[in-house]
């Protein structure tokens, strides 16, 4: 149903009711009668979302792929490998970084034949994300993370260092333990890809410098 994809597509671009309804100069009730099915938009406005969207209006109106009654079926180990190469082309090397998305949000996309891969989070020494894989456009898996700064001695670039280490026996964020002069990382994981949560720190020395936590798995 038209509805559905609309609230679909408005929360796989990170948006609010409030922000596309800004971006199409109509009202946020406006937006929610849409979305829960009181109303349709007219043709004008049709054309706008497919262009925000970045889908056509004939995949936006008609009743297919993700809102099916068929489950859909994903390569674990293709997705896997797809995940390590996302995470190595954005965040941890500064690539692939795209306008806000959101006011005040850090976002990354990467995209690869079936898959798109999304990162995006808010603040600096204390933050927030989410990582989201796409596959043909049907969300398929996500992590959350959060973490704190502690001291100023913290690197940025030596956290960017570890991530680089993600490898498709650990693709989740950095290897178990890496030490790089008075730096050291650790992470611990418990579960699997389907089904995970983690925790990773960074010590100067003997002083815990930083900590997040992080959890996920496949999206059904």
């Amino acid at each position: 149903m038209f509805h559905d994809k609309l609230i679909y597509y408005r929360k796989k671009n990170m948006l609010t009711q409030e922000e596309l309804a800004e971006k199409l100069c109509v009202s946020r009730q406006t937006i929610t009668k849409w979305e829960t099915g009181m109303i349709t938009p007219n043709l004008e406005y049709l054309i706008d979302l497919s262009h925000i969207f970045g889908i056509t209006i004939d995949h936006l109106i008609k009743d297919d792929d993700c809102f099916s009654e068929t489950p859909q079926i994903v390569n674990t180990n293709q997705l896997i490998t797809f995940l390590v190469e996302a995470k190595k082309s954005t965040y941890a090397t500064h690539q692939n970084k795209i306008n806000s998305i959101r006011i005040g949000s850090h976002d990354y996309i990467y995209n690869k034949g079936q898959y798109k891969y999304c990162d995006s989070f808010f603040g600096a020494s204390s933050f927030s994300g989410q990582e989201i894989v796409y596959n043909d456009d049907c969300v398929c898996w996500s992590m959350n993370y959060y973490g704190t700064v502690y001291s100023d001695y913290f690197s940025g670039d030596y956290l960017k260092e570890a991530l680089l280490m993600v490898n498709e026996k650990r693709p989740f964020r950095g290897p178990e333990i890496y030490t790089r002069g008075e730096y050291t990382y650790v992470s611990q994981v418990t579960g699997d890809f389907l089904i995970f949560q983690g925790h990773e720190e960074i010590y100067y020395q003997s002083q815990k410098i930083y900590d997040a936590l992080f959890h996920g798995g496949i999206i059904k």
